[in-house]
């Protein structure tokens, strides 16, 4: 008894249906699994997001913070959103951009303020400086940063440090306050001949 052979039509069909499973299988590959639910003090999350860009909008509808993040999670029991490595851009009335950066960060009740922990970072792009600290808050309807960790202010080639720290983007004013020290070395550029 002779079977009959396999027509051309089904070895396509077999031919299709293992190439669908290769590019599944390699579909698969590309992302990674979501990492497991966030828990802790704070209870339980209602929500959580990863690789997550969220920008605040000032009371005229302008773009006045973005914040990008690999991962934020909110709990409704305290109505905080927390956020891992955040980096935020914010914009002062005049339209510069600051830069702040932490290891983790918060955002209040109602998104406000914004709070950098662990090797936060502030610069100042069109001033040319850089402040590190351990703890950064900024309030975006006020435009008011602040640390109340000792804090480095520096401006190359200068560079100080305080016990707490203000800033005030609007104003384009900064402060540092108790315990000031400071390097400031002398300008070593030639003067111009007359």
């Amino acid at each position: 008894m002779r079977l009959p052979r396999p027509g051309f039509r089904t070895g396509l069909l077999v031919l299709l249906l293992a190439l669908g499973g290769g590019l599944a299988m390699l579909d698969l590959g590309e992302d990674p699994p979501p990492g497991p639910v966030p828990g802790g003090e704070a209870g339980e999350p209602d929500y959580y997001l990863e690789e997550a860009r969220l920008t605040r909008f000032d009371t005229q509808g302008r773009p006045h913070q973005r914040l990008d993040t690999p991962r934020l999670t909110h709990t409704p029991h305290d109505d905080i959103t927390r956020l891992e490595r955040p980096k935020a851009r914010l914009l002062d009335d005049s339209g510069r951009s600051w830069l702040a950066s932490g290891e983790q960060g918060t955002l209040g009740t109602g998104g406000n303020p914004l709070t950098l922990s662990g090797d936060a970072r502030l610069l100042a792009p069109a001033e040319r400086w850089q402040l590190d600290t351990e703890v950064l808050h900024f309030d975006a309807e006020s435009g008011h940063a602040w640390s109340d960790t000792p804090a480095l202010l520096r401006q190359p080639p200068q560079r100080m440090r305080g016990e707490r720290f203000d800033a005030w983007l609007h104003d384009n004013r900064a402060r540092l306050t108790d315990n000031v020290r400071g390097h400031h070395p002398p300008d070593t550029r030639e003067a111009p001949e007359s």
